[in-house]
């Protein structure tokens, strides 16, 4: 790690590498900052940073991103917009704004941009990642009982689906209409109209974060209950749909403490 880092806490250093390694480092940090029986609480909390405080792109080139996938400008776009992300993460950042429907009703949105030059960096890494699965097959007689190949290659087909926000934006659909009448989980509606494969634009939510527990406590949210619901959601998304958020990070997961969804997941 870089010396200017010295002095600062292992974890700390240890997210700041990942975040300079690049958007698959931080994929694999997400996910070890979820297993808190396998790091210091210390170390975790600070590689939760990775799921929704990734530094962002410049403003300009998020907007540039933008402005290429409707190919006029933003301000035609939307009626308002926020140039400053209010979360970015490994491949992508969001922006809040307001669209304005056929009837001149307005809609408060996030819109979700993919970093600039994604594709081309995630596809270096890949490839560096397939070249190591390969001579681990060919060098470890336990390496290849592994399968490292096969598990790349996999790894390489979720990113590519992550990279394409079309193909997200219609998972979310999905899994909205599969959540239908469970009202146990808020899963934001998508605006297809304004919809590209770099670009998504969905309901805002409005909710804690559920890594945010005191502050869920505070408000008077259940938890015993929360944590039955969210047991319900995740089995029957898995058992009766067989369709399942595959990414439930809490910078995915919030509670909404609106009067009338108080104590509901959101799902995001």
């Amino acid at each position: 790690m870089p010396n200017r880092h010295k002095g600062q806490p292992l974890g700390e250093r240890l997210r700041l590498a990942l975040e300079a390694f690049g958007p698959i480092f931080v994929k694999f940090g997400q996910v070890l900052s979820t297993r808190r029986d396998l790091m210091p609480t210390d170390i975790a909390d600070e590689l939760a940073r990775l799921q929704d405080r990734v530094p962002p792109c410049d403003s300009e080139l998020a907007l540039r991103e933008i402005e290429k996938a409707y190919k006029r400008p933003a301000s035609e776009v939307f009626a308002e917009f926020d140039p400053v992300p209010v979360a970015s993460a490994s491949i992508a950042q969001v922006h809040f704004a307001v669209i304005r429907d056929k009837n001149g009703v307005e809609h408060e949105v996030a819109v979700k941009v993919l970093r600039p030059g994604m594709k081309t960096v995630i596809d270096k890494d890949l490839a560096l990642m397939h070249m190591m699965a390969s001579w681990l097959e060919r060098l470890s007689h336990d390496g290849k009982r592994l399968k490292p190949r096969e598990v790349v290659a996999e790894f390489d087909n979720y990113l590519h689906d992550e990279l394409d926000l079309i193909r997200e934006a219609s998972n979310a659909a999905q899994l909205r209409r599969n959540m239908e009448g469970l009202d146990l989980v808020l899963i934001p509606e998508i605006f297809w109209d304004y919809c590209h494969t770099d670009v998504m634009v969905m309901e805002r939510m409005h909710g804690v974060p559920i890594s945010q527990v005191e502050r869920l406590r505070e408000a008077g949210v259940d938890i015993p209950k929360l944590a039955r619901d969210g047991v319900t959601i995740f089995f029957t998304q898995v058992f009766r749909d067989g369709f399942f958020h595959a990414d439930m990070h809490p910078g995915n997961i919030m509670v909404s403490l609106e009067p009338e969804t108080f104590g509901r997941y959101i799902s995001l």
